[in-house]
């Protein structure tokens, strides 16, 4: 997989990222709001409402992720960014914040139908790492699913990435507030 690439997404990307998330926007029309809004304003806006949001959100800077590329085809999406940018992850008691240290988060990783299960999941991770350090982040921090020997995650509680591929990419779990649902992190670089 050596034909691997990630960018920003931005408005000159925008029209791959709807390639990778598909008409209903990932899951549920989401398109990538989930943890941006509050439960209320997330399903209100479900499909076209969040859809403009995101893309709103993709004029500024810096963006809110990374779409990626196989061989020049969009087949996935990072969505990282501070902390701060996330409202709902603040409130909850799994993925409320560790401590004080200043922190990117990988919220979202969503790989299209037809390129699942061949790894691209750390490929994707490493580019989110090497994107935090390029805007001068120090700490990248995930909550990914951690399913149980011989169980698949399902696609509701997927999105935010499988525990192994976190581990495949140097991060380490921080802390476990729920069974499946570690809180992992790992120290990245300036370039």
């Amino acid at each position: 997989m050596t034909d691997f690439m990630a960018a920003p997404l931005t408005p000159a990307t925008w029209r791959d990222f709807e390639q990778v998330m598909g008409e209903n926007g990932g899951a549920r029309g989401c398109w990538c709001m989930h943890w941006r809004l509050s439960f209320k304003e997330w399903a209100e806006g479900a499909g076209e409402g969040n859809r403009n949001a995101l893309r709103t959100r993709a004029e500024q800077q810096p963006p809110p992720g990374l779409v990626c590329y196989l061989g020049g085809e969009p087949v996935g999406w990072v969505g990282l960014g501070d902390r701060a940018e996330y409202p709902r992850l603040q409130r909850s008691p799994v993925t409320r914040a560790l401590d004080d240290t200043p922190v990117w988060v990988i919220t979202c990783l969503f790989v299209r139908r037809g390129h699942r299960r061949r790894g691209l999941q750390t490929k994707m991770i490493n580019a989110a790492c090497d994107f935090a350090a390029e805007h001068g982040r120090h700490t990248v921090e995930a909550f990914p699913v951690a399913p149980a020997p011989g169980r698949t995650a399902g696609a509701d509680n997927a999105m935010t990435g499988i525990a192994s591929a976190f581990r495949a990419a140097g991060f380490t779990e921080a802390a476990r507030r729920k069974k499946d649902r570690p809180a992992m992190r790992r120290t990245v670089t300036g370039t």
